[in-house]
């Protein structure tokens, strides 16, 4: 947990709000954050699947349903889903191919998953394979995803961007940025 996110549980977020830089301002600050590194660095090295998973589109409202009925769970630090309004934690117009991928994880993994980020303008870049493209989720680290992530997918050395990295045999890219796993599911 943060200390934005400690101050608004605690009840002092106008205070957190006052005090602290805004998350797009803390994540462009670090260097080794995907805000903080173009999106061709990051990708570096890394091939898109020839065939299209994407899929379709989903309303916040569909993708939420679906990632609750698999039994992850959602954090939103601002306790809201507005796409535009970066505390927010947002599915609006996200890929159905990138919630079928971390409910997939969730089954293959038998861990709790708790997601922290989804197409929220809190992310940097708005192109390509991006948050805001609906390409990526973030959610929180634990002991019992990080061990399979580890043991089941292949470290990317040096990492392209984040503490570590890994690909899984699908292309998706997890990478540790400290607080969370940011996840590029193509």
């Amino acid at each position: 947990m943060n200390l934005r996110s400690i101050m608004t549980t605690l009840g002092i977020a106008a205070v957190a709000a006052t005090l602290l830089p805004g998350p797009s301002a803390l994540a462009s600050a670090l260097p080794g954050t995907e805000a903080g590194v173009p999106e061709v660095q990051r990708l570096a090295g890394f091939t898109p699947p020839t065939q299209d998973r994407s899929g379709v589109k989903l309303s916040h409202a569909a993708a939420a349903t679906r990632l609750r009925n698999a039994g992850l769970t959602i954090w939103s630090s601002g306790n809201c889903s507005d796409r535009l309004n970066p505390n927010c934690t947002s599915f609006e117009q996200i890929n159905s191919g990138t919630i079928d991928g971390v409910i997939t994880l969730k089954n293959a993994s038998g861990c709790s998953i708790n997601v922290t980020g989804g197409t929220e303008d809190a992310h940097g870049s708005h192109a390509g394979y991006s948050h805001w493209n609906g390409y990526k989720v973030d959610f929180s680290r634990n002991d019992c995803v990080e061990g399979y992530i580890r043991r089941t997918f292949a470290k990317v050395v040096p990492p392209t961007f984040g503490i570590e990295q890994y690909k899984a045999p699908s292309g998706n890219i997890y990478t540790n940025e400290g607080d969370h796993w940011d996840v590029l599911y193509w």
